[in-house]
């Protein structure tokens, strides 16, 4: 019975080792045993040169699922597949459990039909700004522009509330508040 494994992959290999793997199962009788293999993805948009660009970002670097039998050859076969590293679980590979899969299988059909914004800035967030006049300023996010890669920050100037327009994602850092209490 077909059940889901992690595999751990050389990182940047993972669409390699699934193609090698769904290449070399047939010629070496593994079909049986292998079944779908995943790269879990998701769509980034990021503005790059003045141009919004959706590229293809995998949610886990390192990492592919495979849904096979486990037995002795099978886990040889993929074992000695270039590119990969381990079964999560080592020697005594642990399968996911239905529900985890389900769960992530509908995480990847909700990814693929939307457009994750590389840059999760929203309105109100507290930003350091580490390029430009107002290098180490911080102050908050009263607009984004995710289309055109910019946002507007309202610092404090001697005392007066003073807005910056038009500065890159890349200019500003996300300022997290420290939660600990003393």
């Amino acid at each position: 019975m077909h059940k889901w494994y992690v595999v751990q992959v050389i990182s940047g290999l993972e669409k390699r080792v699934k193609q090698s793997l769904e290449e070399n199962s047939e010629s070496k009788g593994m079909d049986d045993f292998i079944g779908e293999i995943l790269v879990p993805t998701e769509n980034v948009a990021e503005v790059k040169k003045g141009q919004q660009k959706v590229s293809e970002k995998r949610m886990w670097p390192g990492y592919i699922l495979v849904n096979m039998t486990l037995s002795d050859d099978a886990w040889m076969f993929v074992k000695n597949t270039n590119g990969v590293l381990d079964f999560l679980g080592g020697a005594k590979p642990t399968w996911l459990p239905q529900q985890e899969v389900d769960a992530i299988l509908a995480e990847l059909e909700k990814k693929k039909e939307g457009v994750v914004q590389k840059h999760n800035i929203a309105v109100g967030d507290q930003v350091k700004i580490v390029d430009g006049v107002f290098v180490n300023f911080i102050g908050n996010v009263i607009e984004v522009f995710y289309e055109k890669g910019r946002l507007s920050v309202m610092v404090s100037i001697f005392g007066r509330e003073t807005r910056v327009d038009d500065l890159e994602f890349w200019q500003v850092e996300q300022v997290f508040e420290d939660t600990e209490t003393k």
